[in-house]
Formats: structure tokens, C-alpha cells, sequence
């Protein structure tokens, strides 16, 4: 079993369809913007150079910056 360990925190954001759990995750390329697909819309996050410690790891901060609507 291939068990990835969280790397980031995602910060902001009105979405319902990202909830607290899902804030903690991992992303590959922690340099980069991130697009989640959630619900019917992108949550769009940026990285910082702020990190925290989260049960004991250290996570790189992103902050929301917005969101799109899928294209109909």
C-alpha cells in the first residue's frame, strides 16, 4: 500500500464542498498553483512562504485566491 504523507494547508475560501479534512492534503509540486475541482466550481489556491506544523508534520501554507464555475 502507497501511502502519501500531507505536505500542505489550504487556507480561505467560502466552499462548501472543501471541508476541514480536505485542507490538509498532499499536492506534488508545492511551488505551483493549485485547482481543486469541488462541487460544480475550482477553488483556486497559491502557495505561501509560510508553513505550520499540523499533528506533528510540517505543512506548506496556500491561500484561496479565488474560485471559477465549470463551463456549461
Amino acid at each position: 500500500m502507497n501511502t502519501v504523507e500531507p505536505n500542505v494547508i489550504l487556507r480561505g475560501g467560502v466552499s462548501p464542498y472543501l471541508t476541514d479534512s480536505q485542507r490538509v492534503c498532499y499536492v506534488e509540486d508545492t511551488d505551483d498553483k493549485l485547482k481543486l475541482l469541488r462541487g460544480n466550481r475550482y477553488e483556486h489556491f497559491e502557495p505561501t512562504t509560510e508553513s505550520e506544523i499540523h499533528n506533528g508534520t510540517e505543512l506548506r501554507v496556500f491561500v484561496w485566491v479565488g474560485g471559477t464555475k465549470l463551463a456549461e
